[in-house]
């Protein structure tokens, strides 16, 4: 907890298909933050929408999350738990377990996109803020949030902010993931030429998995394509150096892996936490334009640098592919709905270019030039396609620049949504 903010814990009961108001319902949980000398004060509201999509919100402690001290200084923040996340009805392994048929499950997940989100988030708008609008923080998969949002409640909007997500809006995923593996790439070059020894050292590893069966304490096995799903950190600002750290202690004086690297592995690529994260991936990008059909590892096939017998060995980075749902103990549950999730093609839009187009709710979004996970090309093109969006790109910070720069990001997003940058 940090000393320097009063909390208030909200659960809210809500629809689980808000068109049927009187079916299932489920909970959704946030938490109201404010700075306590101003806890009795009438503040406008800032919702956060956390990246992802299947990550829970922060919890607040000593200087994390970064911007937040900067809009506690205007603001009563509410931290939101999107539905299937932390505190809100979870989505885990077990929970997927208790579903007869794969069919169900599916049928329950298709209930868990940005549509759903938003409104629940209208919902709690109106219970908490007396019908007032407020304004969001969409971070990652959060501007996604914020697109949907302006799409189909922009009333509940006073103005918005996005950091590093502003989503193509007619973008498939297969265009998304011809575009992402290059960069990816890219990144991945660019760790090797800081730490050269790393690329010695994973091709070490990869040749090692190749020859023995090396199992995680969770018992699943470790292998090349696993392994280089360590990739997807690269994309932040400290990325470069966790994956060093942890490569320096992958392999003992006998060349075998260390019980710490194997810990560690399991850790970041179980999804034990955040199995959303991997069910739901694709299905962002699905918008009744025919099935997603596992489009990354369709895309992977286009790019013969990424080949596991390649030198150097290229990492993947924000790509989910079937073998994950054989392979990963936390995801097993889900293999057959992600499967029928993925053929699935009548989602509904997210986004609605016209609304958009006439949008006046202010709109300031940070586009990171270079940007692994989300496209500047497409963000820019959105930029062009929204009303009342002001952008800055920078190359300054990765994708985690919003609570990376200590709430400079944040105080220049504000400025640019209210004319005064």
């Amino acid at each position: 907890m940090n000393p320097a903010c009063t909390t208030i814990d909200h659960v809210f009961t809500v629809p689980l298909d808000h068109s049927a108001p009187d079916g299932e319902h489920i909970q959704v949980f946030a938490r109201e933050v404010v700075d306590p000398a101003r806890a009795g004060e009438r503040l406008p509201w800032l919702l956060f929408l956390q990246g992802g999509p299947g990550g829970k919100s922060p919890r607040p402690s000593a200087g994390s999350p970064g911007w937040l001290d900067q809009a506690l200084q205007t603001h009563r923040v509410l931290l939101l738990d999107q539905r299937g996340t932390g505190r809100s009805t979870p989505v885990t392994a077990r929970a997927a377990a208790r579903f007869t048929s794969p069919d169900q499950l599916a049928a329950y997940l298709g209930h868990f996109r940005a549509d759903s989100i938003v409104a629940d988030a209208e919902l709690i708008r109106r219970e908490l803020c007396q019908d007032e609008p407020w304004e969001t923080l969409g971070q990652s998969y959060g501007g996604f949030l914020t697109l949907t949002y302006l799409s189909r409640a922009p009333e509940g909007l006073r103005a918005c902010y996005v950091a590093g997500g502003l989503p193509g809006l007619t973008a498939t995923a297969d265009e998304v993931y011809a575009r992402t593996y290059p960069r990816v790439r890219d990144r991945v070059l660019d760790f090797y030429a800081r730490y050269p020894d790393d690329a010695r050292r994973l091709r070490r590893i990869a040749d090692l998995l190749t020859a023995t069966e090396v199992r995680l304490p969770d018992g699943d096995r470790l292998t090349t394509h696993r392994l280089r799903t360590l990739g997807l950190a690269l994309g932040m600002g400290d990325g470069f150096e966790r994956l060093h750290w942890l490569l320096d202690e992958s392999l003992d004086a006998d060349g075998e892996l260390t019980d710490t690297f194997l810990h560690q592995v399991r850790n970041l690529t179980g999804f034990t936490d955040n199995p959303l994260y991997a069910v739901l991936q694709e299905t962002l990008y699905g918008q009744g334009t025919g099935p997603t059909g596992w489009a990354a590892a369709r895309a992977l096939d286009g790019f013969a640098e990424f080949d596991e017998e390649a030198d150097p060995l290229l990492l993947t980075g924000e790509m989910i592919y079937p073998w994950m749902f054989r392979e990963i103990t936390g995801l097993r549950p889900f293999e057959g709905a992600a499967q029928l999730l993925a053929a699935r093609t009548d989602w509904p839009p997210l986004y609605d270019p016209r609304r958009l187009a006439a949008n006046r709710v202010p709109l300031a979004a940070i586009v990171y030039h270079d940007d692994m996970y989300v496209d500047a090309e497409l963000s820019l093109r959105t930029a062009r396609e929204v009303g009342a969006t002001r952008v800055w790109v920078t190359n300054e910070w990765e994708h985690d620049g919003v609570t990376a720069s200590g709430g400079r990001v944040l105080a220049r997003l504000m400025d640019l949504a209210a004319g005064r940058a």
